[in-house]
């Protein structure tokens, strides 16, 4: 069975850090685009980063660009993110998702064809 585990979230407060990460099982991905994504309340599931498959190609939504940073290491089979100067705005449940058609991750959600469960994140002011 193919799973993608994150693990990282938590209640932080106005300006603290956190990273994330999100361990897969059952299949490597190490041939495959991956991201974060996250999804607040009430709102549409948004891109927030995503990173190539060899690691040495990343980009960041312009909400967190400066803020936020992935990474992989395709020897343990794990994503992760570094969030940094967190604000109230970045509450939400974030996702890590694989792409395995492609090898540079795009923004679209759809693109994606596996998905953790997703790890909430709140960010108190």
């Amino acid at each position: 069975q193919v799973q993608l585990v994150e693990s990282g979230g938590g209640v932080v407060q106005a300006g603290g850090s956190l990273r994330l990460s999100c361990v897969a099982s059952g299949r490597t991905f190490s041939d495959s685009a991956m991201a974060w994504f996250r999804q607040a309340p009430g709102k549409e599931r948004e891109f927030v980063a995503g990173i190539n498959w060899r690691g040495d190609n990343t980009w960041a939504a312009d909400s967190v660009k400066g803020r936020f940073a992935i990474s992989r290491d395709n020897a343990k089979n794990t994503l992760y993110l570094q969030i940094d100067m967190l604000t109230p705005k970045d509450t939400a449940v974030y996702f890590c998702a694989a792409d395995t058609h492609r090898f540079a991750a795009q923004n679209r959600a759809s693109y994606y064809d596996y998905w953790g469960q997703g790890t909430q994140v709140t960010v108190s002011s």
